[in-house]
């Protein structure tokens, strides 16, 4: 593996390991409670994040198609569903992980792009490569687990950090 996608790779995996740690020791109670006046809740997050990589890797591959392969509950992702666990949400978040670290491993060209969806939020025509959505989850996990903090501050005064 080149060291851009070790980088690219130990980046995110950093990340994701600011959340998982921000959600360390919770009951399912506890990781499913709103603290602020958001709808966001830990388990959400975690939901959200491991989603959003889902979505992003499948564009990778197969573009805005495959991205778009598979609905999305624009609000449930930000909940816990009844039957859902820490536990449940942690492992797959660890599977979409290795799926992704894999993918990343074995894609032939990190410079591969395609055109992305249309939606108000991107630039029409625009194309990103896989290279600029590796960024694009990085930052997002790196938001999140910011957010997951702040949740987790409120709930029990625990830090990720400090």
């Amino acid at each position: 593996m080149s060291s851009e996608r070790a980088d690219l790779l130990q980046t995110l995996d950093k990340h994701r390991g600011f959340l998982r740690y921000t959600v360390r020791d919770l009951t399912d109670e506890q990781a499913a409670r709103r603290t602020t006046v958001s709808e966001l809740c830990l388990g959400g997050l975690i939901k959200h994040v491991m989603g959003v990589e889902t979505r992003w890797m499948r564009f990778a591959v197969g573009g805005a198609d495959a991205m778009n392969s598979e609905p999305v509950d624009w609000e449930g992702q930000f909940r816990m569903a009844d039957g859902e666990t820490l536990e449940s949400l942690l492992a797959a978040y660890e599977r979409v992980a290795h799926e992704t670290d894999e993918l990343v491993s074995t894609l032939p060209d990190l410079d591969r792009a395609h055109p992305l969806p249309q939606a108000p939020w991107f630039e029409p025509g625009a194309s990103w490569s896989v290279r600029r959505v590796l960024l694009h989850v990085i930052a997002e996990t790196a938001q999140h687990a910011g957010h997951a903090d702040i949740i987790r501050e409120s709930l029990d005064g625990a830090k990720t950090m400090g």
